[in-house]
């Protein structure tokens, strides 16, 4: 109870404080500055709307190109299938006795040619 009593007095101080500071304003400024305050309170507000509105169009593009691409598949049911399919295809790609290489195919391991005065091997 305490809390919603606070929040009632900080609403109640924030409207006083915007009306005290919009007399004052009106007061003190020149003719006009408060017309372009509200002048690009519209601008702001209308690039918000714009930016709403190009978010749900970019949206609705992308369900339907999904919807297009994908068809009437369930997409949760394969992103919770896909664990199980990705272990299919390391187990069928990625045998558990790993690649058989021949060890004469690792070639020498020492240089023949070394005198001992080449540093760089």
């Amino acid at each position: 109870m305490r809390r919603l009593f606070w929040v009632g007095v900080g609403v109640a101080v924030t409207v006083v404080v915007i009306r005290k500071g919009r007399a004052l304003a009106e007061q003190y400024l020149p003719a006009g500055a408060t017309e372009v305050v509200d002048g690009a309170t519209r601008v702001s507000r209308a690039w918000n709307t714009a930016r709403a509105e190009f978010a749900a169009g970019v949206s609705e593009r992308t369900a339907e190109l999904t919807r297009d691409l994908v068809g009437d598949a369930d997409l949760d049911e394969l992103r919770a299938q896909r664990p199980q399919h990705m272990d299919d295809l390391r187990h069928r790609f990625r045998p558990q006795d790993g690649p058989k290489v021949p060890a004469s195919w690792a070639g020498p391991t020492e240089d023949p040619d070394d005198d001992g005065d080449a540093a760089f091997f």
